[in-house]
């Protein structure tokens, strides 16, 4: 067998930029994943894709001219059907033989084994191992059919009748194996060592590759073209900090911008325009937006971050004067920021209040009518969430959810709905209004994703808040909540978003009653259970900014459950009592007291109907009983100030004082007594002690 390098390149038109990354990852890794599963390269074989506007590639290391054979048991049929009572083999054997090409002679080498069922007969075969030009064949075929295509298009051949479906129509395909090249073919195509170069620069029309190895280098010198997609993309960075740092700017950051542009060029060259001055009057966001979005460019900024007039452009091509390039750019932005300017100056002719009448023919929801309804729900509930951190912020709240929604029919948001939230907050400030209000209007939208910056004032946690939420209730009540991996409405980032609010920002807000109110708002019939399935829900969420996010504390299921258990209203409240369970558990007490709490709760589970009463003292027998309820009383009164005050870590810290008294018990005290009522005092004992401790979390929900 042969070891040599392997490339294999399919030459297209210019494919979808958005997606070239990931069409050049999944081009290579399934081409190798096939090749290794076929034995033809080994553990050590290098990997290294290659991607650029028009060719994937992938070139690979050590690959065999053949897969090596190898043994193979293979199962024939069941004994039962095999062979007779008297171990002759039947017509059925013999049949299955003879498909296979063999005769009587190899029924000695037939071996019985069992699968765990039922024995069965087998034989072990020698496998001849894959040529690489038929495992690449195969390998090929997958890795195109594996593509992770956004939109597949059909195209004719040149033959003028045979039709083809791939993302873009495919010019060439080379396949070489050190210098041979394989006969393979794909997508109407055979296998040469010819490939093409850049458009305009190249050296030579075509390019004849010499070998495998020389295929980077090839493409570079002679093509004019970084095959490379992480090499381009390095190149793109270090000649954006390069020309900025002649200005001395810095280029705005932005990864998904960054791989865009390197998937829309071969050979990047990096350029330095401007646009008139007059521009910056229009905010910030508006032109960075027009500029990244339409045309690819990276607006530079100063040292303090302010948006400057000068941009950065990544060309194609690098011609020896690049004035007509860096000219033709200028020309081309300006009418977009124009447009800009001109949305932005026609905005502020009409105040936002203005514009709550067209809200009316918005439609939000069919169900739950127009966003000026929804507008007015979530000024309801933003006024009940401000008035819970105090006057001011309720009466601001409600102005700021009154306008929160009017940029929706502005001008800029229509052309740029990114914008929303943002625009409306600069409108607000030309409107005169306050500027807690108008900075809510922005908040409102607060965290956009994981990660994200929270509201900062009271007014915007307050509407960012009630936005979320109502979402929440309303797409619950018309019975559309998230399944699966479907989440239409943004259900789960709402759910995150709110939590995230209510517990980083320290708002010990009752999620419950909120919830209540907020369905008592909708327009249409809601089903009692639907409450609990949106708190549900969020406590699901909930659990996941835990147990998958959290990097401080080391939570487990089994914690997350123990404080779900006893269904805090306030999220604020749940990370209190999650905090002081997890700080509790570092007790030595901390393992016993969780095994007894599962004990008790076994035993009070099994106890027909309800434990109610009071201890009576008088029908204490054992001495354990009696002083594990003097413990328990002298617990119960130290631990009032603490519960009081939410300090649920200093609450446990006391119960765990409990721990011999409950041992003691335990050991001397049988609960289940033959005298009934001596039997009901101690349940009664054991459930009173369980309620304390569930006032912070139900332990029996931890193991031990």
């Amino acid at each position: 067998m042969s070891m040599k390098n392997l490339l294999v390149e399919l030459f297209v038109e210019e494919l979808p930029p958005k997606a070239l990354k990931s069409l050049g990852e999944s081009f290579a890794s399934t081409l190798s994943d096939s090749l290794r599963v076929q034995g033809l390269i080994s553990s050590s074989s290098v990997i290294t894709p290659y991607a650029s506007p028009r060719r994937l590639a992938a070139h690979i290391t050590q690959v065999s001219d053949a897969a090596a054979d190898k043994a193979v048991q293979q199962k024939l049929m069941p004994v039962s059907i095999a062979l007779t009572s008297e171990g002759q083999p039947t017509q059925a054997l013999l049949k299955k033989l003879n498909s296979m090409g063999l005769d009587e002679t190899v029924l000695s080498k037939l071996k019985r084994a069992s699968d765990g069922k039922a024995e069965g007969l087998y034989l072990d075969i020698q496998v001849t191992g894959a040529t690489l030009q038929e495992g690449l064949q195969k390998a090929l075929d997958e890795a195109l059919t594996k593509l992770p295509i956004p939109k597949v298009m059909s195209y004719q051949l040149a033959d003028g009748w045979t039709s083809v479906n791939f993302v873009r129509p495919a010019h060439g395909l080379v396949a070489l194996h050190g210098e041979t090249i394989l006969s393979i073919s794909v997508l109407g195509l055979n296998a040469t060592r010819t490939t093409h170069g850049h458009r305009f620069e190249a050296s030579k029309p075509t390019i004849e590759l010499r070998d495998a190895d020389t295929y980077a280098q090839q493409l570079n010198e002679e093509g004019a073209v970084i095959a490379s997609f992480a090499t381009r993309r390095a190149e793109i960075v270090k000649q954006l900090q390069s020309a900025a740092n002649k200005e001395g700017l810095q280029p705005i950051t932005d990864e998904a911008l960054l791989d865009e542009v390197t998937a829309l060029v071969e050979r990047p060259n990096v350029l330095t325009c401007q646009f008139e001055k007059a521009f910056l009057d229009v905010p910030a966001e508006c032109l960075i937006l027009t500029m990244k979005a339409n045309q690819k460019y990276f607006p530079l900024l100063d040292s303090q971050g302010k948006l400057t007039n000068k941009f950065l452009v990544v060309s194609n091509i690098s011609p020896a004067d690049p004035s007509r390039v860096i000219q033709g750019n200028e020309r081309v932005v300006r009418p977009r920021l124009a447009d800009a300017k001109f949305f932005f100056d026609e905005d502020r002719k009409h105040t936002l209040v203005s514009r709550l009448t067209k809200l009316s023919k918005v439609v939000y929801h069919n169900q739950l009518g127009s966003q000026l309804d929804r507008v007015e729900r979530v000024r309801s509930l933003a006024s009940m969430i401000g008035a819970q951190l105090s006057q001011s912020t309720a009466a601001k709240a409600d102005q700021a959810a009154q306008i929160a929604k009017a940029d929706l029919v502005t001008d800029m948001v229509g052309e740029f709905p990114e914008l929303q939230g943002i625009m409306g907050c600069y409108y607000a400030h030309s409107d005169g209004l306050d500027t807690e209000v108008a900075a809510a209007v922005r908040e409102q939208y607060l965290p956009r994703g994981a990660g994200d910056e929270l509201p900062v004032t009271p007014t915007g946690m307050s509407l960012a808040v009630a936005d979320k939420l109502e979402t929440l209730c309303g797409i619950f009540a018309v019975g559309q909540k998230p399944t699966g991996t479907k989440d239409p409405f943004g259900l789960r980032r709402a759910a995150i978003g709110l939590l995230r609010i209510l517990i980083e920002r320290t708002l010990p807000l009752d999620l419950c009653a909120l919830i209540k109110h907020c369905l008592s708002q909708q327009p249409i019939s809601v089903k009692s259970q639907t409450s609990d399935d949106i708190y549900d829900y969020i406590m699901e969420r909930l659990r996941g900014y835990y147990i998958e996010s959290s990097s401080q504390l080391d939570i487990t299921t089994e914690m997350f459950d123990a404080v779900l258990a006893t269904r805090p209203v306030s999220p604020l409240d749940f990370d209190t009592r999650l905090r002081a369970l997890h700080s509790f558990l570092q007790l030595t007490d901390a393992q016993a007291l969780a095994a007894a709490n599962k004990r008790i709760n076994n035993i009070l589970k099994k106890v027909d109907g309800n434990i109610s009463g009071e201890v009576d003292v008088g029908r204490f027998v054992e001495t354990a009983e009696r002083y594990l309820h003097q413990q328990l009383v002298t617990v119960e009164q130290s631990t009032i100030p603490a519960f009081e005050a939410g300090n649920y870590q200093a609450a446990l810290t006391q119960l765990a004082t409990l721990r011999p008294a409950v041992d003691q018990f335990f050991d001397s005290v049988m609960v289940m007594a033959d005298d009934l009522t001596v039997r009901h005092n101690r349940l009664t004992l054991l459930y009173r002690l369980r309620g304390i401790f569930l006032k912070v979390a139900d332990l029996s929900c931890l193991p031990g």
